[in-house]
């Protein structure tokens, strides 16, 4: 087994596709909050009092919650299909990327018992953390929706004149971005894209990963990553691009943060050298 051709192409188009077909269907399905909420709120703008206009109230809300629901119908099953399906694909992946790399037969990759915990720890965790997001969109729609019916109140009892302010409660209750634990808002897009490519990137390297350790006997890793990635974090001093780590490092260290390209290619050539400390250029 000779050690690998070292170059700084990225081959990992079919984690491209999968990554990109999950974030634009993700994002269309949480259009469906959007429109739900502006349709909810344009029809409001239009109540009048008088007789039936509670029970006109009543349905409307009712047809917004359904949308809510059908957008946590479809959502849910997507990421099922991501934790169940595409995470496994990137995986396998990684590790059929690995072996190449390492100039080493792509069979001697199997779903042993390693590689299938392996892959299943990486999926329940990824699968949670999806799913509470989903979980806090379909929270934030209810809120919207009982706001929005406490705000008709006052026109239905012939109060409020004016109609309800629907440009305050658009911005009060923004369903078209993900608010982060700092109270920052960021488009949907955005965050799902950062989200699922980050997930892609760090199962794909752990299929690498337990294939060099597992499949081929490495210790070492060759890193390829950008010019001027740390190995940490991005502004990590210690830069990755073109250093040799220990397996264990690149098991803590995958990727070093969101939208890292990060990949670690097997160096079995260099098992039981001496000498050889994490870091060492390649």
């Amino acid at each position: 087994m000779t050690a690998p051709t070292r170059q700084h192409t990225d081959d990992r188009a079919e984690l491209t596709a999968l990554i990109t077909t999950a974030t634009t269907e993700l994002v269309r399905q949480w259009q469906r909050l959007v429109t739900a909420q502006d349709t909810l709120l344009r029809t409001l703008e239009r109540l009048r009092p008088g007789r039936g206009a509670t029970t006109r109230i009543n349905s409307y809300i009712t047809s917004f919650n359904q949308q809510v629901g059908e957008f946590s119908r479809l959502t849910t099953a997507l990421v099922n299909r991501w934790a169940a399906q595409d995470l496994p694909t990137a995986y396998r992946d990684g590790a059929l990327r690995a072996l190449r790399q390492a100039n080493a037969d792509i069979n001697l990759f199997r779903w042993t018992a390693d590689h299938q915990a392996a892959i299943t720890a990486l999926t329940a965790t990824f699968y949670t953390d999806l799913v509470a997001r989903i979980q806090e969109a379909v929270r934030r729609a209810q809120q919207f929706a009982r706001a929005a019916q406490d705000a008709t109140r006052d026109v239905t009892l012939g109060r409020n004149h004016a109609g309800i302010d629907a440009a305050r409660l658009a911005a009060d209750h923004p369903l078209s971005a993900v608010i982060y634990r700092d109270n920052s808002r960021h488009p949907v897009k955005d965050w799902a894209n950062s989200a699922l490519t980050y997930q892609g990137a760090v199962t794909a390297n752990h299929g690498a990963i337990n294939t060099a350790r597992l499949d081929l006997d490495a210790q070492w890793m060759e890193v390829r990553d950008g010019d001027a990635c740390g190995w940490v974090s991005h502004q990590d001093t210690d830069h990755a691009d073109g250093t040799i780590r220990s397996i264990d490092d690149c098991a803590a260290y995958p990727v070093a943060h969101h939208g890292c390209v990060r990949q670690l290619i097997p160096r079995p050539d260099l098992t039981g050298q001496r000498g050889l400390v994490s870091g060492d250029p390649a």
